[in-house]
């Protein structure tokens, strides 16, 4: 799937397992932007294995401007049991820095919500760090709201698999 968009010469496309090096070069980037990069542990082969194997757990998306890779957005469907449908979550949206205010990460993100309404998904969710005001203004300035009241929790690492040793 390539799409045309409003902005003269950009276009989203479905990613392919060949993009799977591009992607791994994005979330690197999105990582150093997030003051993040030691988390990251993802390899090509991981990607290729999640994303394109026998289940793929996520899609993605890849924004092109003049046929140059510029950003990505990678997400998943989640599940509202008080609505009983499926949402779709965005694990993490990007655009190289050097590109940004053009409108593309805008597009990418309006996107995933067309196809939120086409799948008859409830709603779009996605996290953003506290300190990122740029992109927590630009949500805001769309229509997005905080779910205050609500905190995310995670297990991971040691203390997922030591919990995980409790089940009998």
């Amino acid at each position: 799937m390539q799409l045309a968009t409003a902005i003269p010469d950009f276009t989203i496309r479905s990613a392919t397992v060949d993009d799977c090096p591009l992607i791994l070069s994005f979330i690197q980037e999105l990582a150093d932007y997030e003051k993040l990069s030691h988390e990251v542990v993802a390899t090509v082969a991981t990607l290729e294995e999640t994303l394109f194997g026998e289940k793929a757990y996520a899609e993605v998306t890849i924004g092109e401007y003049q046929g140059k890779a510029v950003g990505y957005s990678l997400f998943f469907h989640n599940f509202s049991t008080f609505t009983g449908r499926p949402g779709i979550y965005l694990e993490d949206i990007y655009v190289q820095p050097q590109m940004r205010g053009k409108g593309f990460g805008k597009l990418l993100l309006a996107y995933i919500a067309k196809l939120a309404v086409q799948r008859n998904c409830t709603r779009v969710e996605w996290s953003v760090l506290d300190w990122n005001e740029p992109s927590i203004k630009f949500y805001r300035s769309i229509g997005a709201a905080p779910m205050d009241g609500w905190t995310v929790q995670r297990l991971d690492g040691t203390e997922l698999a030591d919990f995980a040793q409790q089940f009998k």
